[in-house]
């Protein structure tokens, strides 16, 4: 049983955008920052990005529950990210997202 960390960030389009333009740009930053973590060894992207209600969940494991929670920390502090992302602590035997220990994460 591996430990995972899911980022729930809240799925709120970004401020000032052109018409027209895609309205969660702060999703591919996050995805760029995660494979930059994984490249370096700190953490492993554990899924695929998935929408899910009115979020969005990143997935992380491949290290310490610390290590991952710091993943996490710099994941919600990086530019464009909404306010109010949380992690959640859990398993790769989860039955379904949002099971586990809540962790609130700082705002940017």
């Amino acid at each position: 049983m591996a430990d995972v960390v899911e980022i729930h960030i809240p799925l709120v389009p970004a401020p000032n955008l052109v018409p027209g333009a895609y309205p969660f740009p702060w999703i591919d930053r996050v995805d760029d920052f995660l494979v930059e973590l994984e490249d370096a060894g700190e953490a492993e992207v554990y899924d695929d990005g998935e929408e899910c209600g009115d979020v969005y969940i990143f997935f992380i494991s491949g290290a310490s529950e610390a290590g991952l929670l710091d993943a996490a920390s710099r994941v919600a502090t990086l530019g464009g990210v909404p306010a109010g992302a949380f992690a959640m602590v859990t398993t790769d035997e989860a039955p379904d997202f949002g099971m586990g220990r809540r962790v609130d994460l700082p705002v940017s």
